[in-house]
């Protein structure tokens, strides 16, 4: 064989994968592809990340039975990470957000004092930073650390960085990012930027998504499309922190205030996300229920956004954590049966979809 016949042969074999990978990008799966459903979650005794699967939407399986699939010293600033969310681009690729903040970082040699900042002038926490990764195929992963506060000059004294959510805007036709933020150790509030095709950077200084009547802090959101309109549930710590609502015809802005509180549980709830069930018109609400020992997740089930059913937490009816327990901050996205089969056999699940 000839070396110009040897190097025809490999440039063709190179093509051809590009223009898969590219066919791969471009398609993105429709509901009625969907298997499976891809739970991330975190631990607060590793700061680590964690992924549970399910076939039904209400029972989860660890993939690493229940240690982490990837390790928040090797992707974070701060050695730690917590809040992980996950969606899927119009790309048809997995992206991730995620809080860059080990709040247990003294203990665990990372640093010498409790916050990476002075705690009087800058509040609990006080990180700065953002963890985005991407993916193929939910098993190889990039990541890199946004610092909110070297973005922009006028953020340089921003007091945390939390809970970072996805949601694609089809106006703009870009992602965008929303996070609570606070200045120095003021109130914590919500915020919007959108991110740069690269998904390294924000493209905009990040504006404020929504203004709350009282003068209180209020954090957590999530936003999830349902015909035109965009359902925001969020956390206000207006007394006992629970789950509230606003709903809006414009993704980032418009939200109207409904003082209802959407969670039935009596203790401190937080990190609010919404999965819509495959194949129906239903979508379940997730809580983080931290002011409970062992920590817990909690369920609610709607059709209308207007009615809740309450499903209880994990493992007290018909939601169900198999092989893990006490999980913090969950985030639920939908798979296809290759995407679910693939990462199933990467952790040896003897699981079938």
């Amino acid at each position: 064989m000839t070396t110009l016949y040897k190097t025809g042969i490999v440039l063709l074999l190179t093509l051809f994968s590009l223009s898969a990978d590219a066919q791969y990008e471009r398609k993105l799966p429709r509901e009625k592809d969907m298997a499976a459903y891809l739970m991330v979650y975190f631990k607060d005794d590793t700061h680590g990340l964690y992924m549970a699967i399910s076939k039904d939407g209400y029972s989860f399986t660890d993939v690493n039975n229940a240690k982490p699939v990837i390790a928040g010293d090797s992707i974070a600033e701060q050695k730690g990470i917590r809040d992980p969310y996950i969606c899927r681009g119009p790309d048809g690729l997995f992206y991730m957000a995620l809080t860059d903040l080990h709040i247990y970082g003294q203990k665990a040699g990372y640093r010498t004092s409790e916050w990476e900042r002075d705690g009087k002038g800058y509040g609990w926490g006080n990180n700065r930073g953002l963890v985005l990764m991407k993916s193929r195929d939910l098993i190889n992963w990039s990541h890199q650390v946004l610092r909110i506060d070297q973005s922009f000059p006028e953020l340089a004294d921003i007091g945390c960085a939390w809970a970072p959510e996805l949601i694609y805007d089809e106006k703009e036709k870009k992602l965008m990012i929303y996070f609570t933020m606070r200045f120095a150790n003021g109130k914590n509030k919500l915020y919007y930027a959108y991110m740069d095709k690269s998904f390294t950077k924000l493209e905009n200084t990040p504006q404020l998504l929504f203004q709350y009547p009282k003068d209180v802090s209020y954090i957590d959101a999530d936003i999830t499309k349902v015909g035109k309109s965009f359902h925001m549930f969020y956390v206000p710590h207006d007394g006992t922190a629970g789950i509230k609502q606003a709903i809006s015809s414009t993704i980032n802005k418009d939200y109207q205030y409904d003082d209802q509180w959407y969670d039935p549980e009596s203790k401190e709830c937080e990190a609010p996300t919404v999965y819509k069930r495959i194949g129906e018109d239903k979508w379940i609400l997730i809580y983080d229920i931290y002011g409970i020992y062992p920590h817990n997740f909690g369920f609610s089930e709607t059709t209308d956004f207007v009615n809740f059913k309450n499903l209880g937490r994990f493992n007290e009816g018909i939601m169900k954590s198999t092989n893990f327990s006490s999980p913090k901050h969950g985030a639920v996205v939908h798979l296809t049966k290759r995407e679910a089969q693939k990462l199933a056999d990467k952790w040896n699940l003897k699981i079938k979809f």
